[in-house]
Formats: C-alpha cells, structure tokens, sequence
C-alpha cells in the first residue's frame, strides 16, 4: 500500500513543542553570535565575528529555516532529515563545547543537550520513523 504524496500530515502537539525547542536556539546562538559578539568573547577573541561564527550562524540559521519549511508543509520525512541532522550537528557541538572550555558549568551544558536536544529530537526520530513506515 502506498502512501498519497499530498496527504498532509497531522502533526501531534507534542511534535510541535519539540520542534520549537529545536529550532529556537538555531536562531538565538547566531543572533548572540553576530550582534553582540562580546557576550561571545571565547568564541569571537573578543574582536567581532570571526569565520568560525559566520559558519556556526551559517548551518544553524538554514537548517532553522529548514526545519520552519518542512513544518509548515507538515513533511514527515524532510521533518524526519532535518531533525536528524540536527542531533547529529549537536553530537559533535556538545563534545565540541566541553573540549575547548567554552562552558563554565559543564554538568548544566550537558544536561541541557540531554534534556532538550538528545531526548526530545529521538523520541521525534522514533514517531516520524514509525509514521514513514506505515
């Protein structure tokens, strides 16, 4: 049985919430980033944006946008992409984060991957991957 490409998914309010969660600081770390780059100072040197910022704000921004498009057009599987490569780039960013000493209170940074980036985006990752298989 094949599924209608035009049928528009019902996205459940929970899903909602998690890809607001996921998206929302795709869009306030590059802001931070860019216009008051002194709030960035271990990142920046304290000197303005640096290449390292311009692609951190680069992926986070499209891949933002991204994830808005595929919710707005309620498309499981770009929903599905997106949001993987969102806890594949946050994989490497946590690990990334703690290496350079960017974080004062590691503990804190750590569980706020875990609770509000790793957990939420593998239980979106489990429904839209149960959803695509029926």
């Amino acid at each position: 049985m094949s599924a209608d490409p035009n049928r528009k998914a019902v996205l459940p309010w929970w899903l909602t919430v998690i890809i607001v969660v996921e998206t929302l600081p795709m869009f306030l770390g590059p802001i931070a980033a860019l216009f008051f780059p002194s709030s960035m100072q271990s990142l920046t040197g304290g000197e303005g944006p640096t290449m390292g910022v311009m692609l951190y704000s680069a992926r986070n921004l499209s891949v933002g946008l991204a994830l808005i498009v595929a919710y707005v057009l309620k498309s499981e599987p770009m929903l599905f992409v997106l949001i993987l490569i969102r806890l594949l780039t946050d994989l490497v960013d946590l690990p990334s984060l703690l290496h350079f000493g960017n974080v004062s209170n590691k503990a804190l940074v750590a569980s706020i991957f875990v609770f509000f980036y790793y957990i939420p985006a593998v239980v979106a990752l489990a429904y839209l991957r149960g959803r695509l298989r029926s």
